[in-house]
């Protein structure tokens, strides 16, 4: 990929944090609120998709995401899903709760699983995203 390709771009911006568990929950609802045929979902070490996922795919990807994650990352936090926009996130990048490298900084964090979403497409069905609003203030960070 280039540097000045859009994806690349996006997903080297800041993002925000599901720090708790509950934060999580929001995203979820918010993301199968706006689940439609235009998500992408790479896991890395495959080859990129060339096509979405059906919005069926997309939430049963979610609920599967959700069930590994606090099953697998035994912490009574989250912290390791991150996405660009709360209200419509287009970009979600949830790091391997089994490689996550040393919280030090002793070694590198291997690349996170993303889903993408392309810009423009889709719409947002406003009583989901509002509960997403009413939460925490997710925190701001550029992983």
């Amino acid at each position: 990929m280039e540097q000045n390709d859009p994806f690349l771009q996006a997903f080297r911006g800041f993002f925000s944090s599901a720090l708790r568990w509950d934060d999580l929950d929001r995203l979820w609802l918010t993301l199968r609120s706006q689940a439609d045929d235009q998500w992408y979902v790479y896991a890395v070490g495959e080859a990129p998709p060339t096509a979405p996922v059906s919005a069926q795919q997309f939430v049963t990807f979610t609920e599967e995401m959700d069930t590994l994650l606090r099953r697998d990352h035994d912490e009574d936090y989250c912290g390791i899903v991150y996405f660009d926009d709360p209200q419509q996130p287009s970009l979600v990048k949830i790091y391997d709760p089994h490689n996550l490298g040393s919280v030090c900084g002793s070694s590198s964090l291997p690349p996170p699983l993303p889903i993408r979403r392309p810009p423009g497409s889709g719409t947002t069905s406003t009583s989901r995203t509002s509960e997403m609003r009413s939460g925490s203030t997710p925190r701001r960070t550029s992983r």
